[in-house]
């Protein structure tokens, strides 16, 4: 049977997948990117661009690139590019036969049937334009379906056994949360409901609002009426934005934005992620509204959901996954990359379609949260026992997050950083798994002085954690090896320990946590570099072929290796090799 492409046509950006040896595997463009931008332009010399280039244009030429023309399906009306306008289904099918020949290029053939994704809440015109863009592709659109049954189709693609899932799919552009039904290999949407105007588009224009707002207090000028200082700011605070969801501030930075009395201008700005969910919180508040909406249409109630599934870039944001758990009492689930999650459903839906037997999709997750102690409110009280979570259980791997502190005391010298492992607020009930102290803090600084924790976890369960005092930059690291399994063997440890009771002398406890405090900074550093190029190693494994993989594979075990010695000398002898090989096959 011919081969079905799955394709998410997202307001954002948008992908294509397809399934192999019976798993869902997103299919890259030349630059290996599997994310396709959804934006379409046309340059200087009327030649068409699409995606990143597009993208990378409406910085000095808006008025020739289109984005976010999914908000527009449906509608009776055209946009304009440069000297010619199109139906959105026009703009729609540039973006989707893109995918099309992309899809040819990977698998080595010509493929022509495609199961296209939608909002669940998409009116029968937004999905018959759908259709027509994806004919005029030259596709043939076997299937239409909703956004939220291929992000079910992805954790349960085959399940037998009864299970609720509500999906919650904050995309760039359209908003919906669907009651998903899985039994007996059916899903079946039991009720829906959304807002085809709501995403982080919006949440964009907040932050332009707020940053322009600022500029305009500082210079007297407003950035918004000018399109091309415009259109560079709105993409300046979309990656702030990105930033803010792993990060608890980010910058705002453009030089030479404008130009006053023969003078340059540069932007150059401050988000924290609170202030930025302040801004998005009367949005979010609606998205809870049509998740309340959508259970009481499905007569249920939060007890009776199995699970939370996240889709869609902008559920990124903590103050969702927050937002949610106070709401529904229990965890979201994000283990599938949102952005790929409804293009890899799609691939599953053509997958079964065409009669392959498909499997479940297995992402590395870790399996508990992972933060530090803290001084603050427990149970109402202060205590000095609180556990600030700073990677949550259920985080795909490699993942990288930090959060800001404050110091206690005026004048305050140290902080103490202690690392713990577990889900409840009171670190005595979680699991130690290291702990360092960050010395010689600004004596002149008074309580409330920050300071910076991130912790970078990779496949390998090793965690690196690094405290930073923001305004000295002073700065010291931990590293923790097998922060997963070592909390994941706990209980094999106690028993061991009980039995060693019985048959002997204990064993000696001391064992394990690697500490970094009397390593020579040289050795930090190289450890440091090493596990970012193991993280791009490893990302690059799945898409060599068998021969290259295997050495690659060959060479990440040495260089693992070498972390856990500490042998210096071998990781600046295996780093150059891995660097090379991992440079090769990101070009090939």
């Amino acid at each position: 049977m011919d081969t079905i492409i799955g394709i998410d046509l997202g307001t954002t950006n948008s992908g294509v997948c397809v399934i192999r040896d019976g798993k869902p595997e997103m299919l890259p463009d030349e630059d290996g990117q599997t994310i396709l931008a959804s934006v379409v332009g046309f340059d200087n010399q009327g030649q068409l661009l699409v995606g990143q280039a597009a993208r990378n244009q409406a910085i000095l030429a808006p008025e020739r690139t289109v984005r976010s023309i999914k908000r527009k399906m449906g509608q009776d009306t055209t946009v304009t590019l440069g000297e010619q306008t199109f139906t959105p289904q026009e703009i729609s099918a540039v973006i989707l036969r893109t995918l099309k020949e992309r899809a040819s290029r990977v698998l080595g053939e010509e493929v022509s049937k495609a199961v296209i994704t939608v909002p669940a809440f998409f009116s029968e015109m937004q999905r018959e334009a759908t259709r027509q863009a994806g004919e005029l592709a030259g596709l043939d659109v076997v299937r239409i379906i909703n956004e939220p049954t291929a992000a079910a189709l992805v954790y349960q693609p085959n399940t037998d056994c009864g299970e609720r899932l509500l999906v919650y799919d904050l995309g760039g552009g359209t908003f919906d949360v669907s009651i998903v039904q899985i039994e007996g290999g059916v899903v079946e949407v039991l009720s829906s409901h959304g807002d085809t105007q709501l995403g982080g588009d919006d949440f964009d224009e907040l932050l332009l609002e707020h940053v322009c707002d600022q500029f305009q207090e500082n210079h007297g000028l407003d950035l918004r009426q000018l399109p091309a200082a415009r259109s560079r700011v709105l993409q300046a605070v979309e990656e702030a934005k990105k930033a803010l969801s792993f990060e608890p501030c980010a910058t705002v930075s453009e030089e030479f934005v404008a130009e006053k009395e023969g003078g340059a201008l540069h932007l150059n700005c401050e988000i924290r992620r609170s202030d930025y969910e302040e801004m998005i919180e009367p949005l979010l508040k609606k998205t809870i509204q049509c998740v309340d909406n959508a259970l009481d249409d499905a007569k249920l109630h939060a007890k009776d959901i199995d699970k939370i599934v996240l889709v869609g870039g902008s559920s990124r944001t903590p103050l969702v996954h927050y937002m949610l758990e106070e709401q529904l009492q229990q965890t979201p689930h994000q283990e599938v990359d949102p952005d790929l999650c409804v293009a890899m459903g799609a691939a599953v839906q053509g997958g079964l379609i065409a009669g392959l037997d498909v499997g479940s999709v297995l992402v590395d997750i870790t399996p508990h949260t992972l933060g530090i102690q803290c001084r603050s409110l427990l149970h109402g009280l202060p205590s000095v026992f609180c556990f600030a979570p700073i990677i949550p259980r259920n985080t795909p791997l490699p993942a990288t997050r930090s959060d800001l502190f404050s110091t206690c005391v005026d004048g305050q010298q140290n902080a103490e950083i202690n690392v713990f492992q577990g889900e409840d607020d009171d670190v005595r009930r979680n699991q130690p798994v290291g702990d360092f102290l960050l010395e010689g803090l600004d004596e002149s600084a008074e309580a409330g002085n920050e300071i910076l924790v991130r912790f970078e976890l990779n496949l390998d369960g090793i965690l690196i954690v690094t405290a930073v005092e923001r305004v000295s930059g002073l700065e010291k690291q931990l590293m923790i090896d097998n922060a997963i399994t070592q909390f994941r063997e706990s209980g094999q440890e106690d028993a061991r320990a009980k039995l060693d009771g019985i048959f002997g002398p204990p064993r000696d406890p001391a064992a394990p946590t690697i500490r970094h405090d009397d390593v020579p900074e040289e050795t930090k550093q190289a450890i440091k570099d090493a596990i970012h190029l193991l993280n791009k190693a490893q990302q690059v494994v799945p898409t060599a072929d068998p021969e290259d993989a295997e050495e690659l594979k060959q060479m990440i075990e040495q260089m693992e290796e070498a972390i856990a010695r500490r042998a210096v000398e071998t990781i600046h002898e295996i780093g150059p090799k891995l660097e090379d090989v991992v440079f090769y096959l990101q070009d090939a």
